[in-house]
């Protein structure tokens, strides 16, 4: 699904950034263009953004110390 119909940023290229590293708002627009344009699409695409990395944060292994 399209986010940012303005750079054509889809949910897809959001969930691939969190993957790769991309934690913050400002490095999304940095790296995709997202909401940089009018807009409109900020919410959603921060919405998106934190539910991505929220995911990636549950699915990483805990560290255990010896």
């Amino acid at each position: 699904m399209y986010i940012c119909m303005c750079n054509a940023v889809t949910d897809g290229d959001i969930r691939r950034a969190a993957a790769d590293g991309v934690h913050h708002f400002a490095d999304l627009q940095a790296r995709t263009g997202c909401s940089d344009c009018c807009g409109c699409c900020e919410q959603e695409a921060r919405a998106t953004l934190d539910k991505a990395v929220q995911q990636i944060r549950l699915t990483m292994p805990i560290a255990v110390v010896a």
